[in-house]
């Protein structure tokens, strides 16, 4: 598993990750799945399609992860 998957809240045993902090670990989640999308696909424009998403993704990992 990427190291990017395993604490992608951030929290530390002093606190929660500050929002900046957070976001760096989504963007990272988000970048690394691109990157498998990417090495796994025939299309020449598909990294540049991704990293159009780039943000998207990002925000959708972030929600998944909000405590409800």
């Amino acid at each position: 598993m990427s190291e990017h998957f395993k604490n992608l809240r951030g929290d530390t045993p002093f606190g929660a990750a500050s929002p900046q902090s957070q976001r760096e670990l989504a963007v990272a989640a988000a970048l690394t799945l691109i990157q498998a999308k990417v090495l796994n696909s025939s299309g020449p424009g598909q990294l540049q399609s991704e990293l159009n998403r780039l943000s998207t993704y990002a925000d959708q990992i972030q929600a998944a992860l909000e405590v409800k």
